[in-house]
């Protein structure tokens, strides 16, 4: 189970037929609980979707019941028309609901620059409706219909303090913050209202998804979403409903990693001793975003010269160090040591799929991390004919 796991949610996922392979590609979920509370996290690209504008909108409102989502199909770039599409689905959900059309999201992947096919979208969400459902089967079918190039469903439930949550994501290849390329439908039973939420899952989301850089592209659709039901009558503290919201973001964060496209590697980039958390990152994003370092890693070939090149990459505004003092491993054998040579590279066991690299900047008591892959030539075949 996923996001039924909690108590007071159905959920469907069905083909409706936007996909020409015949898979799930309409999700559906609702939330039957006496508290309709809401929050997200969308995309900060300036190029956003019609259902994002649609969901900062209907999110502002404070409930939400229900989310309607589809794969196939950004929705993005499409003007007025798509925006319209987009409260279509709204209306419809709301009607077949009874609540109003504004307490509806949607969220939609895919292609951009086309229109929805509504000849498909609008009968689908009737026929999701009709099928609404608790269990195993429900949530699978929900968390595979928001698949695009995804090998696999993203999903995860945990318990605490006797309040459970759920969550599906997709995305594998565009992960870049902020977010990365990626759906993420989280709920939960717990009691607590929409800026309570939104106070827990910003933070969350920041050192999770955020977190995650596989390729630096950002989406037009990016759209992270956390509906409560209130039925466990259950009401966490602040700090509770915060590592609660933490946990299951990065269970999901770290499936979104392991299922990018073509990877052969996941790669940890920690960064310590920088002068504050935002240098810190900093440095782990460059490292992750450069291309000679994933290739190398790719090749499982140890070439430290790459990754110390990248740090040197950031300006000294933005994390302050003395390249002279810098230390870096690599799956724990120190191969730089003071910005100069350390152990033999030789050492260095690259055929694990996880890659770790420890970046020791020794400019201050910070620390920051990013999730990453490498670069292979099955992401370059998947993403040179993704429309084709």
């Amino acid at each position: 189970m996923s996001v039924t796991y909690p108590r007071g949610f159905r959920a469907c996922g069905i083909s409706a037929g936007l996909r020409h392979n015949g898979n799930p590609d309409l999700a559906l979920i609702v939330n039957d609980g006496l508290i309709q509370s809401a929050a997200g996290v969308l995309t900060s690209n300036r190029v956003f979707a019609a259902p994002v504008a649609w969901c900062r909108e209907a999110l502002a409102g404070g409930a939400v019941h229900a989310l309607v989502a589809n794969s196939a199909c950004a929705n993005a770039c499409t003007g007025p028309e798509g925006l319209a599409d987009t409260k279509a689905e709204a209306g419809l959900v709301a009607e077949l609901e009874g609540c109003q059309q504004g307490e509806v999201l949607v969220a939609s992947t895919g292609i951009i620059g086309q229109r929805l096919e509504m000849d498909k979208m609008l009968p689908g969400i009737r026929v999701a409706h009709a099928g609404l459902a608790v269990g195993g089967v429900a949530d699978d079918a929900t968390s595979r219909a928001i698949m695009t190039t995804d090998t696999r469903p993203k999903t995860s439930e945990k318990e605490f303090h006797g309040v459970r949550f759920g969550g599906i994501a997709k995305g594998a290849g565009m992960l870049a913050p902020q977010l990365a390329t990626m759906l993420v439908f989280i709920t939960t039973d717990a009691v607590v209202d929409s800026e309570q939420l939104q106070e827990a899952l910003a933070p969350a989301a920041d050192i999770t998804f955020s977190r995650v850089d596989s390729d630096a592209c950002m989406s037009t659709n990016d759209t992270v979403i956390v509906m409560a039901s209130g039925a466990s009558g259950i009401t966490l503290s602040p700090e509770q409903l915060r590592e609660a919201l933490t946990a299951v973001s990065g269970d999901l964060a770290r499936q979104l990693v392991a299922d990018a496209e073509g990877a052969h590697h996941d790669v940890l980039i920690q960064v310590t001793g920088a002068s504050s958390t935002d240098a810190a990152v900093a440095v782990a994003r460059e490292v992750s975003r450069s291309n000679l370092v994933k290739t190398a890693i790719a090749g499982d070939d140890p070439n430290w010269g790459r990754i110390l090149s990248a740090v040197g990459c950031v300006p000294e505004s933005v994390a302050p160090f003395d390249p002279d003092l810098v230390n870096v491993s690599l799956n724990g054998v120190t191969i730089c040591r003071g910005g100069m040579i350390g152990e033999d590279r030789e050492l260095v066991d690259m055929t694990p799929r996880e890659v770790h690299i420890d970046i020791d900047l020794a400019a201050g008591d910070a620390s920051g991390h990013i999730w990453t892959n490498d670069l292979t030539h099955e992401y370059v075949e998947e993403n040179s004919a993704y429309t084709s």
